[in-house]
């Protein structure tokens, strides 16, 4: 039996809300890295990276990725600090169908920054 996709876009929109506390996340300061067009959905690199100097005072607390129609909306949550050294992660996915994909940021003043990419995939995975 298939179970149905409990990712939507609205189910992402809640999951980004839960994630900064309800607070507006900017367009910015992120870069979300994947191609646009994948042959096959079973493994799509991504990396993402925030602009920061990685500094005690002004650092990433937590980098997320969400996607719009896997199974799940949560992709990723990865917390950091000033000793990561580099505001970056890179790891491979599985998508189920084309759909958006977003990134938010987590800096350590407080504020929230996005990216987005919208992804066609010619064959499908995450079909659970």
């Amino acid at each position: 039996a298939v179970t149905p996709a409990r990712a939507t876009p609205d189910a992402m929109q809640a999951r980004i809300a839960v994630f900064t506390r309800g607070a507006p996340a900017q367009p910015g300061k992120l870069e979300l890295s994947l191609p646009e067009i994948v042959e096959n959905g079973n493994s799509v690199p991504v990396t993402v990276r925030v602009a920061s100097p990685m500094t005690d005072q002004e650092h990433v607390r937590r980098i997320a990725v969400f996607t719009e129609k896997n199974p799940h909306p949560d992709v990723l949550e990865m917390v950091m600090g000033p000793r990561a050294g580099r505001a970056q992660v890179s790891f491979r996915m599985r998508m189920a169908d084309s759909q958006q994909i977003s990134a938010v940021a987590e800096l350590s003043d407080g504020s929230f920054w996005t990216a987005t990419v919208d992804v066609v995939v010619a064959l499908a995975a995450c079909l659970e």
